[in-house]
């Protein structure tokens, strides 16, 4: 491989370890059991944590495939990655404003939404590079490699975060025992606080080597009427999906299996802060056990996706992933698997960690495989367009997920019963993953190019 290719490769790289601490420290294990602790119940904070998240999936879901189309269309990948990439920025550092006492649940939200917006449409395009950076037996290997690096990046993100900076409400102290540095307030909650303003700013540190080692291969000359042409080939490429079986198959399989997995890290936080009482310091734990099984197990996943291809090795995800999903329903602090338990036994707590050993293990494996497989389905002619549709795919749902938490969490009262809908929809996924073929459907595509 010359020195070109590879430094663009880790270039690329670098957006996923840029952009891991969101998922990381404010989706899951950081700001959203913060978020509970500020609202004081979990059922709440469970139901507001998922109408936030749904609003923001809706957006998504509603823009991402006319700006896939756009970027196709325009040739203008890396201005848009700019756009987004400010958006990530203003939304991550407005977290800061979520003082106890002070807050206003709304704007925090909101604010969390911009950021989530921005990093899914950033990610829409660098996720479109991807066959840019090798042949189509590489590209396995290069993300699942390139996964495993983001799950490192945000472990390193997460270790000092818990270790330096976020204080236990009862003790205001670190798993470290310190207080927070640099004169932040613990009785205002600075330290953990800070995780907002910290995230934005390892993103900008991060993405330099993106922005000066990656270039789009591919540039066009802007002409006029780009966006007219970009809704009007993403209209016939809707159109033309039930030609194309295959990728059909594939868009409703992931559309329904990647919003649970999302569902699993967006109330993962919450969940165990509600059920089994874990303080931000315990779910940060819980984090570094989750992220370590990613990384490692998106790097043999990448190897595995090479060797057998990324069909199999999806199917051996959502299995594991659903598995899990029953399993957090079956746990809490009086009961496992249906057993009683008594007052003040350990063992919720150790089978919740092992569960997040597999949610992260499987849920690094399934990413990985999931964008190779996407690249084996597309037209490569219309790759940004067709990441587009992904994230459609992965959002149209995203907002039913959080949204039917948010729903049987307010009606049942009960956090375990609320994230039931996640089973549902990874056996949904698996049923769909049947029509979809491993190599995708080449002669329609062939057909497309001779038009």
């Amino acid at each position: 491989m010359d020195a070109t290719k590879r430094k663009r490769i880790w270039g690329w790289f670098f957006f996923d370890w840029a952009s891991q601490p969101f998922n990381t420290l404010l989706l899951t294990f950081i700001f959203a059991p913060y978020v509970k602790e500020l609202m004081g119940d979990g059922t709440a904070a469970q139901a507001a944590w998922g109408f936030g998240i749904g609003a923001a999936g809706l957006v998504i879901a509603l823009l991402a495939p006319i700006l896939g189309a756009l970027a196709d269309t325009s040739g203008q990948r890396m201005r848009f990655i700019w756009v987004f990439s400010a958006m990530y920025v203003l939304g991550a550092a407005a977290l800061w404003s979520a003082a106890p006492g002070e807050f206003n649940l709304v704007l925090i939200l909101l604010a969390f939404a911009v950021g989530l917006i921005g990093m899914e449409f950033a990610t829409i395009f660098t996720n479109a590079m991807l066959p840019d950076l090798g042949t189509r037996e590489e590209i396995g290997r290069i993300s699942g490699n390139g996964w495993a690096f983001g799950y490192c990046g945000g472990l390193v993100a997460l270790v000092p975060m818990l270790g330096v900076f976020a204080e236990s409400a009862e003790t205001g102290r670190t798993m470290l025992g310190l207080a927070p540095p640099f004169g932040l307030d613990a009785g205002m909650r600075e330290g953990t606080r800070a995780v907002g303003p910290l995230t934005a700013l390892w993103y900008m540190l991060f993405m330099i080597p993106f922005f000066l080692w990656v270039r789009d291969p591919k540039p066009a000359a802007r002409r006029p009427g780009a966006l007219t042409r970009a809704l009007r080939d993403l209209g016939r490429t809707v159109r033309r999906l039930p030609e194309t079986p295959s990728l059909f198959a594939y868009l409703a399989s992931s559309m329904f299996y990647r919003d649970a997995l999302n569902g699993m890290y967006v109330f993962g936080g919450i969940y165990a802060a509600g059920v089994l009482g874990w303080s931000v310091v315990d779910v940060g734990l819980f984090g570094i056990v989750a992220i370590i099984a990613g990384a490692l197990f998106a790097w043999l996943g990448g190897r595995w996706d090479a060797r057998f291809g990324p069909k199999p090795v999806i199917t051996a995800a959502i299995l594991a992933l659903t598995f899990a999903a029953i399993s957090t329903v079956l746990v809490s602090r009086s009961a496992l698997y249906g057993v009683p338990l008594p007052e003040g036994s350990a063992l919720p707590d150790i089978a919740f960690y092992g569960i997040g050993a597999v949610i992260g293990a499987a849920g690094g494996v399934i990413q990985s495989a999931s964008r190779t497989m996407m690249v084996r389905q597309a037209n490569p002619a219309r790759m940004t367009e067709a990441f587009g549709l992904y994230a459609l795919a992965g959002k149209a749902t995203s907002f039913i997920a959080p949204l039917s938490i948010g729903v049987v969490t307010q009606l049942t009262g009960s956090q375990q019963l609320g994230v039931t809908p996640l089973i549902g929809l990874f056996l949904i996924g698996l049923l769909l993953l049947r029509w979809v073929k491993s190599e995708g459907d080449r002669a329609a595509w062939s057909d497309t190019r001779s038009e």
